[in-house]
C-alpha cells in the first residue's frame, strides 16, 4: 500500500529484457535501506526488490503483463522514474490510498503554464464495461499519475487535467513529461468498490 507521494525521481542504471520480462536496475539515495522482497513503487507500479548488489543500486523484476498495462516498459537507462516506498501504518495519509496497481496508461495532451504552476491534461482509452466499475475519474477525486497523488480538475469522460506545483516538478519526473508522453494511471481504488457495490 502506497500514498502517492513520491520520495524520490531516480536514475534508471541498466534495463535488461529476459524473454518476457525485464529487470530495472535503479540508483537511489535509499538504496541502503531496502531489503530483499521490499515493496518500492516504480511510476506508481508496485514491484519487488530482488537484488542489492552493494554499489548504491537495486534491481526490481517487471513482467509482461505489467509491461502491457504501464510504461515501464519504455524505460531506458537514463530514464528518470518515480519511487515510494510502501506506507508506514503508523504514519499521516499525506496523499491517498494507492494501491501500486497500475489500470492504464494516459497521454498527456497538452501542457499549460498558469502563475508559476503547469496544468497537464490526459487523455486515455476505458472499455466503457470497465469505466462502469469505476475506472474513470471524477471532479475534485484522487488519481494516481506515475505515483504521484494529485487532484483532478476538468473531468471528462475519458480525459482529466491535474495541476502541478513547482515543488512536485522539480522533485518527481513531471519535469520529464511532454505533449505525446505516455503515463501510468491508477483510478481511486473506493470510486472501484463504490461502483462494484452499486451492480448489487
Amino acid at each position: 500500500m502506497f500514498s502517492g507521494i513520491v520520495e524520490e525521481a531516480a536514475e534508471v542504471v541498466e534495463v535488461v529484457r529476459r524473454e518476457g520480462n525485464v529487470d530495472l536496475r535503479v540508483r537511489c539515495s535509499f538504496t541502503d535501506e531496502l531489503k530483499i522482497d521490499q515493496s518500492v513503487a516504480h511510476n506508481g507500479v508496485c514491484l519487488t526488490v530482488v537484488a542489492l548488489p552493494g554499489d548504491g543500486t537495486y534491481t526490481v523484476t517487471a513482467i509482461q503483463e505489467t509491461l502491457d498495462r504501464s510504461n515501464l516498459g519504455l524505460l531506458e537507462a537514463g530514464s528518470r522514474v518515480n519511487l515510494e516506498r510502501s506506507m508506514l501504518m503508523n504514519g499521516r495519509l499525506d496523499g491517498h490510498i494507492v494501491q501500486g496497481h497500475v489500470d492504464c496508461t494516459a497521454v498527456c495532451e497538452e501542457i499549460e503554464e498558469v502563475e508559476g504552476s503547469r496544468y497537464y491534461k490526459f487523455s486515455y482509452e476505458v472499455d466503457p464495461r470497465m469505466a462502469a466499475k469505476g475506472y474513470v475519474t471524477v471532479e475534485k477525486g484522487s488519481v494516481t499519475v506515475n505515483g504521484v497523488s494529485l487532484t483532478v480538475c476538468d473531468s471528462e469522460q475519458f480525459s482529466f487535467r491535474v495541476a502541478i506545483i513547482p515543488y512536485t516538478f522539480e522533485h518527481t519526473n513531471f519535469k520529464d513529461i511532454r505533449p505525446g508522453s505516455r503515463v501510468n494511471i491508477e483510478f481511486d481504488i473506493i470510486g472501484k468498490y463504490l461502483a462494484r457495490l452499486n451492480e448489487f
